[in-house]
């Protein structure tokens, strides 16, 4: 199962188990029960404290506990946890162990004490890159609080579960069999899911926060590279986010971040955090900007106001909000929504094999939706507003030697349909002779492109007609003191790396302006 260099990370990573591991195997007889029993021996194999065993019980199978020997931690895993699942696989043997997770004291009490029993259930794909993090969250708590249990189940495995339950997308949870969240998730959010106080007394501590010299809103590429170019003038500096890593969460293989051949973005974006969190950066997660009020005079203190209750003041604020996925906007949509209708071939692809799917854009995520999910279902319809595909040569000439692909030009989707539960079809407009069209399917894929966040900005900043905050070449907004980079503004060319310098570069106009503000007390020239 594991091949020489995987077998050499996993017995670099086992000399920090502290405490004997057992591993439980619920088995059958059948091909997927015999690779789980081999990897579960090649493990053991690793470490003299690490054991298999098999077990006759009622377990889901093939499915394995990993056991603390001699006490009630454990993690459960359904399937085989290979792919984008390893990490999840060490990091739970390492935890089981006794290797202790990195998390805050704070966060660790909270786990604690949090009240009554807890059962979960999360569904995966191993072609998931927002799933691990969900996982490990899960996995952590349960081995910190022993009244909390959790199993991993690989979807593409147990499709008769993912049938029964009709899940459509990945990472989705259930907790004591009820449908807890779906998405993308850390220990942090999922508190606060659980523990209803726990945003109120954020807020409570936010707003207690003196003002900073520099607030950046937003924890993408761009606000990662304000905030530490903030941060390394040595000036107060805090960063304001829903989620830290933005839309970068959400990609799966970065091949164009200079210097750097290939990554992936949680990484990229676990990089990021390490490098803000150097330089003491206060970082306040979960946190939606909800409005901006410029200060009224030369040096005075911007005020935002969060969806928590909770104000923060600050001397510069560098808006980097990003950007999300473009909705279709057509009726279905939103009531099909991860029941058929999916923004993540890479997440979900896995959960229509053999299926009937549509993927709507024909731009460069688009036709590589389509390719990767050719090799996934029965067939892929491809629809395309305009008169020709937008995307690159190369793609397009992998997208048409494809045997089931068809592609729509002239394509305007106008409804998704279903039968109250999943998507069954959608109609589409050909937009060179007014017919209107019906397919029947099981699923839609949107990549229309990006939106910015930046509808909350409306009545304050200069914004574009398409939405976008308008900057200078100094990353300055039509707001003295308020600063703009990334996705978010007019700048062109939606690119990580052109993120990180926009970013950069609006984080020392934050401090050029600084700099130049009348000392406290200091008569302004009228």
């Amino acid at each position: 199962m594991l091949d020489a260099t995987l077998k050499a990370q996993l017995k670099a990573y086992l000399v920090h188990v502290r405490q004997p591991v057992e591993l439980v195997a619920s088995l059958d007889d059948d091909a997927k029960s015999n690779d789980t029993w081999e990897l579960l021996n090649e493990i053991a194999e690793l470490h003299p404290d690490v054991s298999a065993v098999r077990a006759d019980d009622d377990q889901r199978r093939p499915s394995f506990l990993i056991r603390r020997v001699g006490t009630e931690v454990g993690v459960r895993f359904a399937g085989i946890p290979l792919g984008h699942e390893f990490t999840s696989l060490v990091l739970a043997l390492l935890q089981v162990g006794g290797h202790p997770p990195k998390l805050s004291e704070e966060v660790l009490t909270a786990i604690r004490e949090l009240p009554g029993d807890y059962s979960f259930e999360t569904y995966f794909s191993l072609t998931c890159q927002n799933c691990p993090d969900l996982v490990q969250a899960l996995n952590t708590m349960s081995v910190i609080n022993p009244r909390i249990r959790h199993i991993s189940i690989e979807g593409g495995l147990f499709r008769e579960e993912i049938e029964a339950r009709q899940i459509m997308s990945v990472p989705a949870v259930y907790l004591n069999g009820e449908p807890f969240a779906q998405g993308r998730m850390d220990v942090e959010q999922i508190l606060a899911k659980l523990d209803t106080g726990a945003e109120a007394r954020a807020a409570e501590k936010i707003a207690a926060k003196e003002p900073f010299d520099v607030l950046v809103v937003g924890g993408g590429p761009a606000g990662a590279a304000a905030a530490i170019y903030a941060a390394r003038k040595g000036i107060h500096t805090g960063v304001v986010t829903e989620r830290f890593g933005g839309q970068v969460l959400d990609t799966m293989a970065i091949e164009n971040f200079i210097s750097v051949q290939h990554t992936e973005g949680p990484k990229l974006v676990a990089q990021l955090e390490a490098h803000v969190a150097e330089y003491g950066v206060d970082v306040m997660a979960l946190q939606r900007a909800q409005a901006l009020v410029p200060s009224r005079s030369p040096g005075g203190l911007h005020e935002l106001y969060l969806a928590s209750g909770a104000t923060l003041k600050a001397r510069t604020v560098i808006l980097s909000t990003g950007a999300r996925w473009r909705s279709l906007g057509v009726p279905g949509e939103d009531a099909y929504r991860n029941k058929g209708v999916t923004y993540c071939p890479h997440c979900d692809g896995p959960l229509f094999k053999g299926k009937r799917v549509a993927v709507i854009g024909g731009g460069n995520s688009g036709v590589e939706a389509a390719i990767d999910l050719a090799g996934i279902v029965a067939h892929v319809t491809l629809l395309e507003f305009g008169d020709q595909l937008r995307a690159d040569a190369v793609l397009q000439r992998k997208l048409r030697s494809l045997p089931n692909v068809t592609v729509l030009l002239n394509a305007q989707t106008t409804e998704v349909e279903g039968d109250g539960n999943k998507v069954t079809g959608l109609t589409y407009k050909d937009r060179t002779t007014g017919v209107v069209h019906s397919m029947g399917l099981e699923g839609v894929f949107v990549q229309i492109g990006l939106i910015p966040n930046t509808d909350w900005l409306r009545d304050t900043v200069a914004l574009s007609t398409c939405g976008e905050i308008e900057v200078d070449q100094h990353g300055r907004t039509s707001v003295a003191g308020i600063f703009a980079a990334g996705d978010a503004t007019t700048t062109p060319f939606k690119q990580i790396v052109i993120a990180m310098g926009e970013g950069s570069k609006a984080s020392l106009a934050a401090f050029d302006h600084l700099i130049r503000l009348p000392a406290a007390g200091e008569a302004v020239a009228a």
